[in-house]
């Protein structure tokens, strides 16, 4: 009891602590960076920006680039503060620190929908925001890159731009309302001027600091909004851009590893001697699990393909984990008892009776509803290379949270934090597989066996998607109840089940239990889009020996299917056009309706579709969904092929992101969506057999060629709210929209995928 009473009068003052602490503004996000390194050549004014003596000019870069335009669009954000051309700024990794935490992706803000947030909700935003920045992760995800930085970088390039206006004024003697800045100079009324680099090269005496800044009205922007080019393009066209598999020097090791395919196995033989006198073979490794990394062995040698072969020639043999060799069939069986056991359901959201009133009314649609599990299959497999020096290593690999990767390779590596250095490389695709390190700690471990000597491990597409932390399979059940007079909506209930994957996610790449709930259960139905008066949303979380993770759109991808399809459904019940089924329960939603407005318009929604040029008939199908800040609607022209196999010919898609940064990328984002959710919906599915993934490469996992791809147009609602995301929002939209065109096309409801072969 003596200790039981002191740990509450402990957590009594740590609470007090924390409640005075939470009400502090949070702390700033503009110096405790690059800029704490001393260097007599350049002028670093802030954590984010570096200016040289010889012009150059430097954004530290915190955040991946993994297709998706990020460093675009962040460099757009200081170019357009700072006075310079987009093409004048230079990428450099940010150090590991904590001002560059993303506080957008775990505190988020309230949903659009949600009209003006509780004020819970506003101290829940508040006191997260203060948390991620002290002791966060330096993560790419969520679509949070530029909403998170929206602010930060526009301010962190005024502060350089009045900095330098200043110091020009102090040399020049004048008054700084006499100077302006243009195109990385500071200019004099009477037309003299000095480039920054001139202005740097004064000497720091010379720097007058500045403490306060405004930022541009949105009328005196030049490059936000603009169609502007990819920082990195000519790179990528070129070859000249650096991914992890390019990283070569003189003397270089290569690795190969067999990954146990059993969940929790461990390795029982194999043979040593046989592959030790194998020619160019340094050593052999045997890995235990970390990091989520299976049990693994692997072999380091002088040339790739001779570590390839070594490896093949071990003959591993595996000894099953708790799991065992498990079959589809036990996935299909927990994930239909979880439905059926009302005991487990968790309540995410209740507002008036909704399953009193479905029970009671004269007009109720029910429908089940079901997702597979579904790879991230980058187009860059899984690739590290790293070089461990005794007191100190250097990792090279494409991460989505640098800290973590950090931290992980040094504990693999046993050193300190501090001792290890992550070079950033650019991703070929991530699509959330890399918040995970596993890879990392399997190349480190491969890495400490020869010091001083840089060895790649680089993965075999086949270990990239059987090893995978795939999208949870989950089931829906959807019930809900029509008025006879009006056709409304008057009650709606989601039930759905399946593995939490912040359960599995938080131990796994952070080292710490899942607090609480799983909001991404339930993300994009707890906080849809339209207006019901009684609505619930439960959850039940089902247990099984599959390895989940964050996947594009995260929960909204099984969520915007099941319910955008579910309306549609409820359209045709109440006989009523699903545009303006939706329409109708857009009640102040007024951006919500000007993007199915804009969408049915540029979609020609309610003319004839007519038929391919083959005669076959096309139908049209529509959904809305919002996700991660942003508003997306999607029209698809659909026919039937040959089989029965779904042609998808045209996409018109229109999105409320608030301020464009690049219209360029939000197309380009767009575009990689649509591709990206069709694969999916027509033919993404991971299935299991013996406890092992049957899908290995892209034979029995495909996806949408360019000869299936269909036309796509975007259309961007012009907005002033913040940004929001666009690498995500795509992605919901694309299964139900064509699901719907096809039960317009055909007469049956498809409720489950993928549309091909399922």
């Amino acid at each position: 009891m003596k200790r039981r009473t002191v740990l509450w009068m402990g957590l009594g003052g740590l609470g007090a602590l924390a409640v005075g602490w939470s009400v502090l503004p949070p702390r700033q996000r503009l110096t405790g960076g690059a800029d704490r390194v001393d260097d007599p050549e350049s002028f670093t004014p802030n954590a984010w920006v570096r200016i040289g003596r010889d012009d150059s000019i430097t954004l530290f870069m915190p955040r991946a680039e993994m297709g998706q335009g990020t460093h675009t669009g962040l460099a757009m954000l200081l170019a357009e503060e700072l006075g310079c051309a987009l093409d004048s700024i230079e990428i450099a990794a940010a150090p590991i620190a904590s001002v560059y935490n993303n506080v957008k992706v775990a505190g988020g803000s309230p949903a659009l929908s949600a009209g003006d947030p509780p004020l819970s909700k506003r101290l829940e935003t508040h006191f997260t925001a203060k948390l991620v920045r002290e002791i966060g992760f330096m993560v790419t995800g969520g679509s949070s890159s530029i909403p998170d930085l929206w602010v930060v970088l526009r301010e962190a390039g005024a502060l350089a731009r009045e900095t330098l206006r200043a110091s020009a004024a102090r040399h020049w003697k004048i008054d700084i309302a006499e100077c302006s800045v243009s195109a990385g100079r500071v200019v004099r009324k009477d037309g003299e001027s000095m480039n920054f680099g001139a202005i740097v090269a004064l000497g720091r005496d010379a720097i007058e600091r500045v403490s306060e800044v405004s930022l541009k009205a949105p009328g005196d922007w030049t490059l936000i909004g603009t169609p502007a080019k990819r920082v990195e393009a000519i790179d990528k066209v070129t070859g000249t851009a650096k991914f992890a598999a390019d990283i070569h020097e003189p003397g270089m090791l290569y690795a190969e590893v067999a990954l146990c395919p059993l969940a929790g196995g461990t390795l029982s033989t194999f043979d040593e001697a046989v592959v030790r006198s194998m020619p160019g073979v340094i050593d052999v490794v045997v890995m235990p699990s970390v990091a989520g990394a299976p049990a693994a062995i692997g072999v380091i040698a002088d040339q790739r393909w001779r570590a390839r072969r070594a490896v093949d020639a071990l003959n591993a043999k595996w000894t099953p984990g708790e799991a065992g060799a498990f079959d589809q069939s036990l996935i299909d069986q927990a994930l239909a008892t979880g439905l059926k056991t009302e005991s487990a359901r968790e309540v995410y959201r209740e507002a008036g009776d909704a399953e009193g009133k479905i029970k009671s009314a004269p007009s109720v649609l029910r429908a089940e509803y079901e997702v597979p599990y579904l790879a991230h299959a980058a187009m860059e497999p899984l690739c590290c290379a790293v070089k461990y020096e005794t007191t100190r290593a250097t990792v090279w690999a494409g991460v989505q949270i640098q800290n973590v990767s950090r931290d992980v390779a040094a504990k693999v590596f046993d050193l300190d934090p501090e001792q290890v250095t992550l070079v950033p490389m650019l991703l070929g695709g991530g699509f959330g597989r890399r918040l995970d390190s596993d890879f990392v700690a399997l190349a480190a471990a491969l890495g400490r066996a020869v010091p001083g000597t840089l060895v790649q491990l680089q993965w075999r597409r086949e270990q990239d998607m059987r090893h995978d932390f795939y999208r949870p399979a989950v089931r829906a059940q959807l019930a809900a109840a029509l008025d006879p007079v009006t056709g409304k909506v008057t009650a709606y209930h989601c039930h759905t089940a399946g593995q939490s994957i912040a359960a599995q996610a938080m131990p796994r790449q952070l080292g710490m239990p899942a607090p609480g709930s799983d909001a991404s259960n339930v993300e994009g139905t707890a906080d849809q889009v339209y207006v019901f008066e009684h609505y619930k949303v439960t959850h039940t979380t089902v247990d099984l020996p599959v390895g989940v993770g964050f996947w594009r759109s995260v929960g909204h991808s099984q969520q915007g299917f099941f319910n955008e399809s579910f309306v549609d459904e409820l359209a045709t019940l109440a006989k009523r056009d699903p545009v303006e089924f939706r329409l109708s329960h857009l009640t102040d939603r007024p951006r919500h309706t000007a993007v199915l407005k804009l969408v049915a318009e540029k979609a020609n929604w309610g003319r004839s579709v007519g038929t391919t040029p083959d005669g076959r008939p096309v139908a049209r199908g529509v959904a809305l969904h919002e996700s991660f800040g942003s508003i997306v609607g999607l029209v698809v022209d659909v026919s039937e092929g040959e089989g029965g196999v779904p042609r998808v010919h045209r996409a018109v898609a229109a999105i409320d992101c608030g301020v464009a940064v690049n219209p360029n990328l939000v197309a380009q984002q767009l575009e990689g969506s649509i591709i990206f959710g069709l694969s999916a919906a027509l033919y993404g599915r991971i299935s299991f057999k013996n406890g092992v993934a049957e899908q290995g490469n892209f034979d029995a996992y495909p996806i949408v060629r360019l000869s299936e791809s269909p036309t796509i147009e975007t259309w961007i609602v012009p907005s002033e709210a913040p940004p929001g995301g666009v690498g995500e929002p795509g992605v919901p939209p694309v299964a139900p929209a064509v699901a719907n065109a096809l039960a317009v096309l055909t007469g049956r409801r498809v409720r489950r995928l993928p549309l091909v072969g399922a």
